[in-house]
């Protein structure tokens, strides 16, 4: 009889043992609140940092290439451009987005200076001038 009394107490004991010893659930005057956090400023300036992106602006520049490709219905030119260092390109082909009537006049083969305006992976031919 008295092992059946001596279970049943560390049965019903048992699990307020456990709850005595586990950890307190955190609430509003334990946990951290967010103006306890250091302020961004303290963080100094991380322009030079990789990772993403965190140009709000777009960067401009002035190239010079010859136009390789039209595709009006597109929308697109693809010009073959020296380095253009205003927005930190080296010489290559690549299409760019353009406006219509800024390629009413182009033509392929045409030795250009153009306009560009970049934005993250976003190139916009805003102007193109035909070299003599």
């Amino acid at each position: 009889m008295r092992a059946k009394i001596f279970t049943t107490i560390s049965l019903l004991g048992l699990p307020l043992l456990v709850s005595a010893c586990s950890p307190k659930p955190a609430n509003q005057d334990t946990a951290p609140s967010i103006e306890a956090a250091p302020p961004m400023d303290s963080m100094g300036d991380m322009s030079g940092m990789s990772g993403m992106a965190m140009e709000a602006d777009a960067k401009t520049g002035s190239g010079i290439g010859t136009i390789t490709e039209i595709d009006k219905t597109a929308g697109t030119v693809t010009i073959s451009h020296e380095p253009i260092p205003a927005v930190g390109w080296p010489a290559m082909t690549m299409a760019f987005k353009a406006d219509p009537e800024i390629l009413t006049n182009a033509k392929v083969g045409q030795k250009i200076s153009f306009d560009v305006s970049v934005k993250g992976t976003d190139a916009l031919v805003t102007a193109i001038h035909a070299k003599k």
